[in-house]
C-alpha cells in the first residue's frame, strides 16, 4: 500500500502544478472514466493525500480548496486550484535514487500534463503578479527571427540559433523576451517547443 499510495500522491501533485502553473482548474475524486459517480472509499484518507501531494510533492506548496460533495449516497471531491501567484511550482519527488530530490515544472497543455521546457518556466515566472514590466527592443538579431517567421510558420530554439548563429542559450533569451513581450507565441503541446508570430 505505501508505494501505492507514494505514487498516487505524485500524480495528484503533478495535476495540481499543472494547473497552478497554468490557469487553473479543478480535479474531481470519485468519478470513473466514463463518467459515472462511483464516490471516494474513504474522504478521510483521500483529503489527505491531496493535502500531501499539494504540501510535500510541490514546491513551493500548492493549498487547493478540497470540498466534498455529498451526491446520492456517495460522496465526491472537487479540488480546485487557482493559477498561483508564485509560479512555477515544481514538482519534488523524493523517491529517486540520488539524494537530491528530483524537480520538475508540470503545466496542462489541452488535457495532458507535460513537462515543462526551460523557456516555459521563464515565461511562466514572469507572468507573476511581481514580475517587473517588461521593455524590449528589436534590433538586427530580432528582425531576423521576425523575418524568418514572416515566410516560416512556426520556428525551435535550435533553428533560431543557427538562423542568427547564438549559443541555444542567448536563443532562449531571445525567444523568452520575445514571448514576454508579446511578439512570439510559445507552443507546448509536442515534442519540442516551437514559437510562432503572436498576431
Amino acid at each position: 500500500g505505501r508505494a501505492l499510495r507514494a505514487g498516487r500522491a505524485l500524480m495528484i501533485a503533478r495535476a495540481l502544478i499543472a494547473f497552478a502553473n497554468t490557469k487553473g482548474g479543478t480535479i474531481l475524486f470519485g468519478i470513473d472514466d466514463d463518467k459515472t459517480i462511483v464516490g471516494v472509499e474513504s474522504e478521510k484518507t483521500e483529503v489527505e493525500m491531496i493535502e500531501t501531494a499539494g504540501r510535500v510533492h510541490c514546491e513551493p506548496p500548492i493549498e487547493p480548496t478540497i470540498e466534498i460533495v455529498p451526491y446520492r449516497g456517495k460522496d465526491v471531491i472537487v479540488v480546485t486550484i487557482e493559477e498561483s501567484s508564485q509560479k512555477p511550482h515544481s514538482l519534488v519527488d523524493q523517491d529517486n535514487e540520488s539524494d537530491e530530490p528530483e524537480s520538475k515544472v508540470l503545466i496542462r497543455v489541452k488535457d495532458k500534463t507535460v513537462v515543462a521546457s526551460k523557456e516555459v518556466v521563464k515565461i511562466l515566472q514572469s507572468e507573476s503578479p511581481d514580475a517587473p514590466a517588461m521593455r524590449i527592443s528589436i534590433g538586427d538579431t530580432e528582425r531576423r527571427v521576425l523575418d524568418y517567421l514572416d515566410t516560416n510558420e512556426r520556428v525551435t530554439l535550435k533553428q533560431v540559433g543557427k538562423l542568427v548563429n547564438i549559443s541555444d542559450r542567448r536563443a532562449s533569451r531571445l525567444l523568452i523576451q520575445l514571448v514576454r513581450a508579446g511578439v512570439l507565441r510559445i507552443h507546448t503541446h509536442e515534442k519540442e517547443d516551437f514559437y510562432t508570430l503572436a498576431y
